[in-house]
């Protein structure tokens, strides 16, 4: 066998149970939304970036799939430095928009939460399996089995979505009918698409209910899913960061609990 048809083995991340990725991102992202502070957020943030590299993602992977938190987050931030409760000395002013160092440094915070629990749930999502994370969500987690497959049908749609959005954009370009103007080129091929896609999932649901997914009866499954060691270590790392996040802001004193 060439060294070209040798598969490549799944990395450490992808190996791991899903369910065991989920509760970790939970575990970060609940612990980082109890406050709203710049030394937790970017104590998370760096220790989640330093495990980047075992998930297996080359560094345009990565880029690709994070870019929209990237984007995401400083509109975020800048919203906030706007809009944002003022405190402190008024830096500038726009109109109704004011910029303080209050609303500053909240904006900075806002856009380090933004990278801090969207890049891990990111990554970690992006080594999932579907079919593993269903398998996890309804033997793991005991979830009923009707939701879980409806679930996972669901995502196992959504990769159609952009095959389908080409694939209307070169129909209509064929036969003419494209819009020169691109909102309404936009929102016409919008429209056709969420047409497409409630068609799709009337026969998807109609299809799944005559093979008896819609069943009461208690499930079978093909494949086993296992919680083991590397599952604990896992969600252990995912606590441990977000005790070192929350104690690294007590420490310096910035964490500011949002229910208190």
């Amino acid at each position: 066998m060439s060294a070209e048809t040798v598969p490549l083995a799944p990395s450490l991340a992808a190996r791991i149970n899903p369910v065991a990725k989920l509760i970790a991102a939970l575990v970060i992202s609940v612990t980082l939304l109890l406050s709203v502070d710049i030394v937790s957020a970017a104590v998370a943030l760096v220790l989640t970036l330093a495990l980047v590299g075992f998930a297996g993602l080359s560094a345009r992977s990565f880029w690709i799939r994070t870019a929209p938190v990237w984007f995401a987050a400083p509109f975020a931030a800048i919203t906030t430095v706007l809009y944002g409760e003022d405190a402190g000395a008024q830096l500038a002013g726009f109109g109704i928009a004011t910029i303080s160092e209050g609303s500053l440094m909240l904006g900075v915070a806002i856009m380090l939460r933004v990278l801090a629990i969207g890049i891990p749930g990111v990554v970690l999502m992006a080594t999932t399996d579907p079919t593993e994370l269903a398998d996890g969500l309804s033997q793991v987690l005991k979830l009923p089995a009707r939701f879980v497959l409806g679930a996972l049908a669901g995502m196992r749609m959504i990769g159609l979505f952009i095959d389908d959005w080409r694939a209307m954009g070169r129909a209509r370009r064929a036969r003419g009918v494209a819009d020169s103007q691109p909102i309404r080129r936009f929102a016409a091929q919008a429209f056709a698409l969420l047409v497409l896609a409630i068609r799709r999932g009337s026969k998807l649901a109609t299809a799944m209910e005559a093979k008896g997914f819609g069943s009461s009866t208690p499930r079978t499954w093909a494949r086993e899913s296992r919680f083991g060691t590397a599952e604990v270590v896992l969600v252990g790392i995912g606590v441990l960061i977000a005790a070192a996040a929350v104690s690294s802001a007590l420490a310096v004193g910035t964490w500011s609990f949002v229910l208190a």
